[in-house]
């Protein structure tokens, strides 16, 4: 017990009054330490100073000072003067004109890298960067709640405040909406007609889509391919496929549709059946849709090959053995690579063991093995079990020298079907003017083994052209645009083509053919020439309208009339036909690798307008749905079992703006002109 001033004994504390002292020391003392941590936070840029007028807090940076001590005087005037202050580093200047200054790479227009380029913080750029990353490396929509990444982004600018993953979502579609609109743009200035690829998918969520990709040469003469809609569809119907395919160009304001590249699925003659019919009511066809239909070259080269190898000979299956033993084991295969050192076979080509289904994985096993022969036979002496293995498999053991010899002969065949399908697969190069050659050199390749001496090849030769008869052979079937294209190409026009036809078909289905291209040739010409003199019509009647005086509507039919007569004039002069004649006349270019047809045409279509305007629209035609299929492989990856709750709509935008986002950009205004400047200088 003690006692007070007053001599008066204290009474002495129950426990629960000590507790509660207790208690209220913690919580004086918790508050003090966060106050004390405020203020050491915002005095890491400030200076106490006593000065007769009071304490005084004195900025770092500027020198700024205010008053502080006082309890008014609290911590919030200088945390706002720090996010104010103008020579604070980490300040964004307030003035539009000022930025600051970094060493990061900036393109010039020369092609090279400057260092030193300005820098200013802008919480809008960085989200719309936020979202490309998020597109084009198909990230999924929580990666950015990561700690990783937050913590990266607070290391790399710590005023930006990381989105929400719902919030990165809404700037993706933003994105995807902000391209569309672009693309639509392009595509309404773009005065050539467009070629579309079309084919159908099933995701991981049983849903259908259907995917629709333009390819178009713009005015520049570039060609470009863009995936218009990938949308989900009700089935996989030619009719459903087909309304589907109107929606999305009504859609996009797309009439003028040159073609329509599709595989060889029953409902896809009913879509384009469908196609013909609405696009007829259009009045945007050519020629009422006769070139509408393209069958996809590498689809039917797939079914024609396919067909054949599941049959196959029983040298092809030694081969496989061989190949499937080595690779079975580990040691065995580190084995084979020190006999392949040993032969001393330069060559980079390893071992791969073919699908059965997939006849050009077949082609790459074989050409593969036929490379390491020598290999296989110092292999065999090295590994006792090789033999023994081999023999319990087919009884005979390893390939012998008419196994090879079998192989050598096959697998030269399947080259020609090979090297067609990968010059077919190119969508971001002119491929229907490469296809005519490559088709003419399997033609001529079947029509030897025919007559070849070899029986097993012979029979196969024979099976294959029947099939390829079916598609390729009939004068009235063919879509006669890969014959005209070629005949648009300089390189070999008109004449090469007739040659070409008679070396590879028989003389009736030749002559039938070589007619019916001319008969297309001219039909096609006249109908450009009629539709461009009446776009020249329209286009000098509203430059009549465009002038100072409107024109009464007496003056108006007096110009329509003068236009008339200079049409008449041309072509009772036979202007009208020489244009076509003078470039199948004129002396054909030379052929080298490095030749570019668009640059060509570029640079001549205003010698011969109306041409020009046929070769634009005919080369933009796809021969494969490659592009299509590789946009599934888009969609796979984005609809994984992790994403599978995605709606079709964010995976249409996510799958488009990806497409959008990895090309090539358009060519602007000011590009065109530079590029029309050197021309005229000559120094193009």
């Amino acid at each position: 017990m003690t006692t007070n001033v007053g001599g008066v004994p204290d009474q002495p504390q129950s426990e629960h009054e000590t507790d509660q002292v207790s208690q209220n020391q913690k919580k004086e003392q918790g508050a003090k330490r966060k106050r004390m941590k405020e203020r050491s936070e915002v005095w890491e840029h400030f200076d106490k100073e006593d000065l007769p007028s009071g304490m005084q807090a004195i900025c770092k940076y500027c020198g700024m000072s205010y008053k502080c001590g006082a309890k008014k005087n609290g911590s919030s005037v200088l945390w706002a003067h720090i996010s104010r202050c103008r020579k604070y580093p980490f300040n964004t200047p307030k003035d539009s004109k000022q930025s600051l200054i970094s060493f990061k790479s900036a393109k010039e227009p020369s092609g090279g890298t400057s260092g030193l380029t300005y820098h200013k913080f802008d919480a809008g750029s960085i989200r719309k960067a936020l979202s490309f990353m998020v597109i084009v490396d198909e990230l999924p929509f929580k990666f950015v709640e990561g700690i990783g990444f937050r913590h990266f982004c607070g290391v790399i600018e710590p005023r930006f405040n990381v989105p929400s993953r719902i919030t990165v979502a809404k700037d993706c579609f933003e994105t995807y909406l902000t391209e569309k609109r672009k693309l639509k743009n392009v595509l309404k200035r773009c005065n050539s007609r467009v070629s579309l690829t079309t084919d159908t998918w099933t995701s991981i969520q049983q849903i259908n889509y259907m995917c629709l990709i333009v390819h178009f040469i713009d005015n520049n003469w570039k060609l470009h391919k863009r995936i218009l809609n990938f949308c989900p569809i009700s089935s996989h119907k030619g009719d459903d496929i087909g309304k589907e395919i109107e929606k999305c160009l009504l859609d996009w304001g797309l009439e003028n549709v040159m073609c329509i590249t599709v595989d060889n699925a029953s409902s896809n003659d009913t879509a384009i059946g469908y196609m013909r019919r609405k696009i007829s009511g259009w009045k945007t066809g050519v020629l009422k849709g006769r070139f509408l239909h393209m069958r996809c070259v590498a689809h039917i080269v797939n079914l024609v090959v396919s067909d054949e190898l599941k049959t196959v000979n029983e040298s092809v299956q030694h081969v496989r053995h061989v190949v499937r033993f080595i690779k079975q084991s580990p040691a065995r295969l580190q084995r084979f690579k020190k006999c392949v050192l040993d032969e001393k076979i330069n060559t980079k080509k390893g071992l791969c063991l073919d699908v059965p289904t997939r006849w050009n994985s077949t082609y790459l096993m074989l050409n593969a093995a036929i490379e390491l022969q020598d290999a296989f036979e110092r292999y065999s002496g090295e590994d006792p079990h090789y033999v023994v293995d081999l023999n319990e498999r087919d009884g005979k053991g390893s390939p012998d020298s008419d196994d090879w010899n079998n192989v050598r002969r096959l697998s030269e065949f399947l080259q020609a079907f090979y090297d067609l399908t990968l010059h077919v697969y190119g969508s971001l190069y002119v491929s229907l003017n490469l296809f005519f050659h490559e088709l003419v050199s399997v033609a001529v390749l079947m029509k030897d083994l025919v007559s070849s001496d070899d029986v097993d090849m012979c029979l196969m030769a024979c099976r294959m052209k029947e099939k390829y008869e079916k598609y390729w052979g009939d004068p009235e079937k063919i879509n006669l645009l890969i014959f005209i294209v070629v005949v648009l190409d300089p390189r070999y026009k008109l004449d090469y083509v007739e040659w070409m036809i008679t070396e590879i078909y028989d003389p009736i289905v030749a002559s039938k053919l070589v007619d019916n291209v001319k008969v297309a040739l001219n039909a096609l010409y006249e109908e450009y020439r009629v539709s461009s003199g009446n776009d020249v019509n329209r286009e000098e009647v509203s430059s009549s309208k465009d002038g100072k005086t409107p024109l009464s509507p007496k003056h108006k039919k007096i110009e329509v009339l003068k236009i008339k007569y200079k049409k008449h004039k041309c072509e009772r002069d036979g202007d009208a036909k020489i244009e076509l004649d003078k470039y199948l006349e004129e002396d054909t270019a030379e052929d080298i690798d490095e030749f570019d047809i668009l640059s060509w045409w570029k640079f001549n279509c205003s010698r011969f307008p109306t041409v020009g305007r046929i070769a634009r629209d005919v080369l933009d035609v796809p021969v494969s749905t490659v592009a299509s299929e590789s946009a599934f492989s888009t969609g796979g990856r984005v609809l994984d079992q992790f994403r599978s709750s995605l709606t079709p709509r964010v995976v249409e935008g996510l799958v488009c703006a990806q497409n959008w986002l990895r090309a090539s950009p358009f060519p602007s205004i000011e590009e065109c002109l530079e590029e029309v400047e050197l021309l005229e200088e000559g120094n193009i």
